[in-house]
């Protein structure tokens, strides 16, 4: 529904989306309700909370058809909580295939799922029958939805010809493809992961068959590519003009090859609108979800009750909650006031990171009750002795635990006990706790290690990392990159 606020230009945002497509029609491959499969016990009710919010919003920001995928499924079949365009799927309730009138268009959609993802029979004869039946009742253009990888939709296209357009639902990256892929009469539309962008799809019906006219998006994606690969070759060719044993054929070859991508840029510049003299036609967008887009006053409110209504059931089905059990003799979580007694030093420089504010960032935004959120911005969460909700005052912030390990053996034993600490985490523990590619787009370990250690926690390090880049100045050159403005409507 929305980003993790820690990267610097964050992708996603259900309140964005919604004021994008208001007047369009919106087209949803599956798998949107729930971030978990199968749902856990302590954060069922928060997932819960948030399909809801999806299942009344979608209709109501232009949605025709939704396909289905596992992640609809973690709160088992009642948990899909509308009908879906599904039609080989088993042990689920599904719409019908349909024809609609859109912009005067009729719009056939229908949906099919792979049985290895979702419980259902063979797609092929399912999404024959349903494109003969749709093409029958008058539909000028079909939709499929197809729960299944892109190499999967591509077989069904070969296997079932006759849809206009097959949106791949799964087997998804963050970013989606920017081109509709050609195959067996088919566009294959991928969109994004986690909503982080939407394909758009202008459709320009004048019966006849149906062409890619590219449109002025894609080909400002195609000239770069074609840049890139024209630089690419002329490096290649400077390197061979002065090589005595190059073969003349071979660089022959390759300069007529720069001259035809060049004319192929040179034309797509020109005309990037490659609108035929007769037949249907379309242009694909790609538009990613980003800061800059306007907010929907509505979806906004809702978002903030959901917020609320998060808090609320966190708050109650946290009462009396305990951390995991610390096993006999291994180390538990103490917090860091018990750490200042002996490293003073040390917590008073802490104290002046960005690490030390991480549970205040939490508040600012109303997300300190919010499962996806807290584990990076509170130490030790939900491992043995650690911070869970009901027990969390003390281990609130990245403490010193978080990444030197939890502290009650070496308290215990009056600081004399240093086996169960780790005195530098690896690079790869911060990249794969919190540093994550989805959560901290900047991270580099050497860089961000000079914004943690100094006068006091670490200060030989340091010296020994020596000058160059801090995480701030990588974190700063990104945020300034993506610019600070957002768009209108919106809080962040």
């Amino acid at each position: 529904m929305e980003p993790c606020g820690c990267t610097s230009d964050p992708l996603g945002d259900l309140a964005r989306t919604a004021a994008l497509v208001r007047g369009g029609s919106l087209f949803d491959g599956g798998s949107t309700l729930y971030s978990e499969q199968p749902l856990t016990k302590n954060k069922e009710g928060q997932e819960r909370a948030k399909a809801r919010v999806l299942a009344e919003w979608l209709p109501r920001m232009g949605l025709v058809a939704a396909g289905v995928g596992p992640y609809d499924l973690a709160a088992g079949a009642e948990g899909v909580l509308f009908p879906r365009q599904a039609a080989n799927a088993e042990g689920i309730a599904t719409a019908p295939p349909f024809v609609r009138t859109i912009g005067g268009v009729r719009i056939g959609v229908f949906g099919v799922v792979d049985p290895a993802l979702v419980p259902g029979s063979d797609p092929t004869p399912v999404a024959a029958a349903a494109i003969e039946s749709l093409r029958a009742h008058g539909a000028d253009i079909v939709v499929a939805l197809a729960h299944m990888s892109r190499a999967a939709a591509k077989k069904l296209a070969r296997a079932a010809p006759g849809a206009d357009f097959i949106l791949v639902g799964a087997g998804l990256d963050d970013a989606g493809a920017d081109v509709a892929e050609a195959v067996g009469g088919s566009y294959l539309l991928v969109p994004a992961n986690r909503g982080q962008a939407v394909l758009r799809v202008d459709l320009h019906f004048r019966g006849g068959p149906l062409v890619d006219a590219i449109g002025p998006a894609r080909a400002a994606i195609d000239v770069a590519r074609l840049d890139t690969r024209i630089d690419e070759i002329r490096a290649d060719l400077a390197r061979w003009d002065k090589d005595p044993n190059a073969d003349a054929d071979f660089v022959t070859q390759n300069r007529d090859e720069v001259a035809r991508l060049a004319a192929e840029r040179d034309a797509l510049r020109a005309e990037p609108l490659r609108r035929p003299a007769t037949g249907s036609w379309f242009t694909l967008t790609r538009v990613p979800i980003k800061k800059r887009l306007a907010c929907d006053a509505d979806v906004l409110a809702a978002k903030h009750r959901y917020d609320a209504e998060v808090a609320e059931l966190n708050r109650k089905a946290s009462a009396g909650e305990t951390p995991p059990p610390v096993e006999p003799g291994k180390a538990g979580y103490v917090g860091m006031d018990e750490c200042a007694f002996c490293h003073k030093a040390q917590v008073a420089f802490w104290q002046r990171t960005k690490h030390a504010k991480a549970w205040g960032t939490l508040v600012d935004v109303s997300k300190q009750w919010n499962r996806d959120c807290v584990g990076c911005h509170a130490t030790g969460w939900l491992e043995p002795g650690g911070a869970v909700f009901a027990a969390i005052d003390k281990l609130k912030d990245v403490q010193c635990e978080t990444c030197h390990g939890p502290g009650s053996l070496h308290v215990d034993a009056d600081g004399k006990r240093t086996d169960t600490l780790v005195r530098k985490p690896a690079a790869a523990f911060c990249a794969g706790k919190c540093h994550t590619p989805e959560h901290s787009d900047t991270f580099q370990y050497e860089a961000y290690l000079r914004d943690v250690v100094g006068p006091g926690h670490g200060d030989k390090l340091r010296t020994a990392l020596g000058p160059g880049t801090t995480g701030a100045e990588l974190r700063g050159a990104a945020l300034a990159k993506a610019g600070r403005g957002i768009g209108a409507g919106c809080e962040r």
